[in-house]
C-alpha cells in the first residue's frame, strides 16, 4: 500500500450537534433533547479525521484559540490519530465553533462563529514542516485569499505534493474571483453542486464543472447529495451514484467524500474508483452523528463499497 502523508490546512471547527430538536423554545423555556455531541469538523479538520481513519498519515495546520473549545477540539483530533503540531493557538481569537440543531426531518440549521479560522495566515505555517508530504489539502482558501492560497499550493507542487482544494463558502461569482489565483495550482477541486452552479452561473452542473476546469483546476469532483458525485476533467465526465442508506445526519459528508476520494487516488484507484470510495465513506458518516461517528476504517469502507 502506497504511503499517504497529507497536510490538511485551513478550517478547523468544533461542532456541537443537538439531536431531537422540535423547535427553539420560547422566552427562557427549556426543552429535552435526545443527544448533544461534540465532533471535530471543518473543511480541513473534518477531512483530516476521516483521512486518518482511512489509514493516511495526517497533520493538521491552522489556527485555534487558547480557550476550552480549543482544548476539546485538539483532544478529539489527537484521539483520531491526527498530528496537531501545525495548529497554532491565538490568544486574541476564540476557536471556531458551530452549534447544529438537527430536526426530526433531517434539516440542520446552524449557528457558526468563524473565530481563529479568520485569523490564520501563511505566516502561521512553517513551510519546512511540509517537507515529505505527498499531498496538501487546503480547506477554506477564501480565508487566505486566492493569492496566498495559490502561493501555498504552488509550494506544495514544488516539493512534489499533490494538491486539493475545498471551498467552505456558498457559491458566488465574487467568491470564485477571490480564490481564482489558487485554481491553476489545484490538482483536485472538491465543491458541492450548489457551489459549482453559484460560482459559475452555468445552466448545468457539467457545464459549471467544465468552466472550473477551464479556470485552471485539474479535476473537479462535485458532490451532489443523495445523487452521488460528478467527476469532470478535460478528458471527460463521469457520474457515481450515492449508496442507499438510512440517513441520520449529513453534517461532514462533503468532507468525508473528499477524504475518501483523495485516499482512493493515493491507493492508485482511477477517478471512478476514487469517487466510489468517496461516496462509500460519506455513507458511513451519514449513518451517524458527526464526521467521527462510528468505527469505520479503510477495510470496512472498501467492503461496503463492494457490496
Amino acid at each position: 500500500m502506497s504511503p499517504m502523508r497529507i497536510a490538511c490546512v485551513g478550517v478547523h471547527v468544533l461542532d456541537t450537534h443537538v439531536i431531537g430538536i422540535e423547535s427553539i423554545p420560547a422566552s427562557s423555556d427549556g426543552q429535552l433533547v435526545e443527544t448533544i455531541r461534540f465532533s471535530p469538523a471543518g473543511t480541513a479538520g473534518g477531512t483530516a479525521v476521516v483521512l486518518s481513519r482511512l489509514g493516511a498519515d495526517v497533520t493538521s495546520f491552522g489556527a485555534v484559540g487558547t480557550d476550552p473549545i480549543a482544548d476539546t477540539l485538539l483532544g478529539l483530533l489527537a484521539r483520531e490519530g491526527v498530528a496537531i503540531s501545525g495548529l497554532v493557538r491565538k490568544d486574541a481569537h476564540q476557536t471556531s465553533a458551530s452549534v447544529i440543531p438537527v430536526r426530526s426531518n433531517g434539516d440542520r440549521p446552524a449557528w457558526h462563529c468563524i473565530g481563529a479560522n479568520g485569523a490564520f495566515t501563511l505566516d502561521d505555517l512553517d513551510l519546512a514542516a511540509l517537507e515529505g508530504m505527498t499531498h496538501l489539502h487546503l480547506g477554506g482558501p477564501e480565508f487566505l485569499g486566492g493569492e496566498a492560497a495559490g502561493q501555498l499550493l504552488a509550494h506544495a507542487h514544488s516539493i512534489g505534493a499533490t494538491t486539493s482544494l475545498d471551498v467552505l463558502a456558498p457559491g458566488d461569482p465574487d467568491m470564485l474571483a477571490w480564490i481564482a489565483d489558487a485554481l491553476p495550482h489545484t490538482d483536485y477541486l472538491l465543491p458541492n453542486d450548489e457551489q459549482v452552479l453559484g460560482f459559475t452561473g452555468a445552466a448545468s452542473l457539467v457545464e459549471g464543472a467544465q468552466a472550473l476546469v477551464a479556470a485552471g483546476a485539474g479535476c473537479v469532483a462535485v458532490t451532489q447529495g443523495a445523487k452521488g458525485a460528478l467527476v469532470v476533467t478535460t478528458d471527460g465526465v463521469l457520474e457515481v451514484p450515492a449508496y442507499e442508506i438510512d440517513v441520520v445526519d449529513t453534517t461532514g459528508c462533503g468532507d468525508a467524500f473528499s477524504a475518501g476520494f483523495l485516499r482512493g487516488l493515493a491507493l492508485g484507484l482511477d477517478h471512478r474508483g476514487a469517487a466510489e470510495l468517496g461516496c462509500a465513506t460519506a455513507a458511513q458518516v451519514a449513518q451517524g452523528l458527526g464526521t467521527d461517528a462510528g468505527s469505520y476504517d479503510l477495510a470496512s469502507v472498501r467492503t461496503f463499497a463492494a457490496r
